[in-house]
């Protein structure tokens, strides 16, 4: 490997060695591979391993770039993809026993998008089961082992949790997830990455399997907020060097500071469901923002976020029994008992409670727009502990406890990395902005991880 990078590099690192010819996609394309060989026996992260085409598609990139032409900074970097996310010709399976054959027959809106950017795809990553589940468990496919306690398995986090494990182990540059109750920012906060939880409708969900039409959506996994950024744009189908005539793209003002934004913080009747060790690095991060020029504030909150919780659960279960109802009825169908559970329960409501829940949605809504009236953004800790065994796992409880709400009120959200446990387990901060301010939100996220990069750190004995 050259010394110029190394499998942490982050991608905003790498795109100006590629691009002056230091180093080259099929140099780091191998890098990748050959750690996928080595350690994704153990961590389990890819489901399906596209080695072959992937250096076709490396070379080529090289090809391209020494013959002058660079795509942008995405140009030649690896890439996974979640295994919901279609590409022709290759098993699509989300995380189903039942869907181990099944070929797509066509290939996601975003998937174009991130091989117009000149992207190379390593393979597929391990999701729960249809993507029902916060811990990042698979009861048939197997659970992605968290790289940072090789020793004791711990939660991944879920849905994408694949995603999660290869970005954190070195295993590809970014990854692409989804999220619906979660899904992108517990295996990003769980995994010690950034992760993206997008606006709903902003990005395409063309050519993912849904779970929940109404929530559904796609976001990066990364080890760098600028990372996230140029792969924000790419996913939407916008060019990731930065136009001040596109007011979602976030590059021109990434690096504009938060002096004088105002950044409500977790109500106090909240703090009580955090781990001590969370509580304490989400403390450290609002003295930092504070530090930056940020200005904290009180404010009440209309609902617990126990109460966003439980109405996303309702959404869910109901439009995912409705995707799924021929697996989920079917008990000679092999599916996993905790996500069938899940989904059956949106068997037992009526049309009504599911419209009622939809207008709950709106109220919850306006609810919100008017308590964060004149604030930027509300911060919390994206998880109320850092990943726990996976023995210890209650899927009767979801870890979605404060993610859940951003995606009920039509957020997007951010979770960064802000510190370790006593046992080097990372935590993150949650920064939850309203809807379409992703560059806000990444603003945010790029003056905190710029302070505290000393504090960043990598899985051991990887």
């Amino acid at each position: 490997m050259s010394k110029l990078y190394d499998a942490y590099s982050p991608i905003h690192t790498l795109a100006p060695l590629i691009r002056a010819g230091q180093i080259t996609p099929a140099e780091l394309t191998e890098t990748y591979l050959h750690r996928i060989q080595n350690y994704n026996p153990k961590l389990h992260a890819y489901i399906d391993i596209y080695a072959d085409q992937a250096r076709q598609a490396a070379e080529a990139a090289t090809g391209m770039i020494r013959a002058g032409q660079w795509l942008g900074p995405l140009h030649g970097i690896p890439i996974a993809l979640k295994d919901l996310i279609d590409w022709e010709g290759r098993i699509t399976t989300g995380g189903s026993p039942n869907w181990q054959t099944r070929r797509s027959d066509s290939t996601a809106a975003i998937v174009q998008r991130l091989l117009a950017a000149g992207m190379i795809v390593l393979g597929k990553t391990h999701t729960v089961e249809f993507a029902y589940g916060g811990w990042g468990t698979n009861e048939h496919m197997g659970t992605p082992w968290n790289p940072w306690d090789l020793q004791t398995r711990r939660t991944p986090g879920g849905s994408s949790s694949g995603s999660g494990v290869a970005t954190a182990a070195g295993l590809t540059a970014a990854a692409i997830g989804t999220d619906t109750g979660g899904s992108v920012r517990l295996p990003a906060a769980f995994c010690g990455l950034v992760g993206l939880k997008t606006t709903v409708g902003l990005i395409s969900t063309d050519g993912i399997l849904p779970l929940s039409r109404t929530l559904d959506t796609a976001g990066p996994l990364t080890r760098a907020v600028e990372d996230a950024a140029y792969l924000f744009n790419a996913l939407r189908g916008m060019p990731a060097a930065g136009s001040r005539q596109d007011p979602l793209d976030p590059l021109p003002r990434l690096r504009a500071g938060v002096t004088g934004m105002r950044l409500a913080v977790l109500p106090e009747q909240e703090r009580e469901q955090l781990d001590s060790e969370v509580l304490a690095n989400y403390d450290a991060s609002l003295k930092v923002l504070e530090q930056l020029g940020a200005q904290l504030l009180d404010i009440p909150l209309p609902r617990s976020f126990a109460g966003y919780r439980d109405a996303v659960a309702v959404l869910i279960s109901t439009e995912g029994y409705a995707e799924l109802q021929a697996i989920i009825d079917d008990d000679s169908v092999s599916m996993d008992r905790h996500v069938r559970a899940r989904m059956r329960a949106g068997a037992r409501l009526s049309a009504r409670d599911y419209i009622l829940a939809l207008r709950d949605k709106q109220a919850a809504q306006q609810e919100m727009a008017r308590a964060m009236d004149g604030v930027d953004a509300l911060l919390t800790p994206s998880t109320t502990t850092a990943a726990i065994p996976v023995a210890e796992v209650d899927e009767d409880v979801t870890p979605a406890y404060f993610t859940r709400a951003g995606n009920l009120l039509d957020w997007c959200g951010l979770t960064v990395p802000n510190g370790y446990t006593a046992t080097g387990l990372p935590t993150g901060l949650l920064i939850n902005a309203r809807g379409q301010a992703e560059a806000l939100a990444l603003r945010i996220g790029w003056a905190y991880e710029q302070a505290t990069r000393e504090q960043q750190r990598t899985p051991q004995d990887l």
